[in-house]
């Protein structure tokens, strides 16, 4: 009987990991954007550039764990890149985004990869998880589309074939499935251990919808 009680006790637990996202590109590129409709499935036409950085989280389940996405959207200009090393350390994936009707957001793409590892600092900058989102693809229906998916899907492949979607934060296309890649591919090259909790009912974007508190 103890035994059965501790079984019954122990699946009540949950493997919770957090892992740290950030998402870099020159200003303007939709990095705001995306994040918004990912994690609140809104869109607006207003810009507003990010100053410093911010943060937004989402909660998904990845087979047995619960995965706490924690995404920092850090500006894009370069007034703010020496904000970098207090946010990128910890870091486990890195989101690149780009303006598919943009060429100098593209060719950016290089100093952004080399300046977040210079600021995070790896333990392992050759196996570092990045992705690569070329966003905005919904403009014009397409024909002011100046950087084409092959020029792009060959520079990931000379950066160790990192993961390549074509994104519009306006439309919803391939939002969802790209977040789902960076929390897959975080995930696997998480060398954190896991945080136990008590299983739970609610999830905490429940909560926070009624005002309560999550701790």
């Amino acid at each position: 009987m103890m035994d059965d009680d501790n079984n019954a006790s122990s699946s009540t637990f949950r493997r919770r990991t957090l892992l740290k996202v950030i998402v870099l590109g020159d200003s303007g590129v939709g990095k705001t954007s995306l994040m918004n409709q990912y994690v609140y499935n809104r869109f607006t036409q207003q810009y507003k550039a990010t100053i410093g950085a911010d943060f937004v989280t989402r909660e998904l389940q990845i087979d047995d764990k619960l995965v706490t996405l924690q995404i920092w959207d850090t500006a894009g200009q370069e007034r703010f890149q020496s904000l970098g090393a207090a946010f990128y350390r910890g870091a486990d994936c890195c989101v690149m985004v780009y303006d598919v009707n943009v060429s100098k957001s593209f060719e950016s793409l290089n100093n952004w990869h080399a300046e977040f590892l210079k600021q995070a600092d790896p333990a392992d900058s050759d196996t570092f998880p990045f992705i690569l989102l070329g966003n905005k693809v919904d403009v014009d229906g397409g024909h002011s589309r100046v950087v084409s998916e092959k020029r792009a899907r060959e520079w990931c492949a000379s950066k160790r074939n990192l993961p390549y979607f074509e994104t519009s934060a306006k439309e919803n296309i391939n939002v969802e499935e790209a977040f789902l890649c960076v929390a897959q591919i975080a995930l696997s090259s998480d060398q954190q251990p896991d945080i136990y909790y008590p299983g739970i009912s609610e999830s905490v974007s429940d909560l926070e919808q009624r005002g309560g508190c999550a701790c």
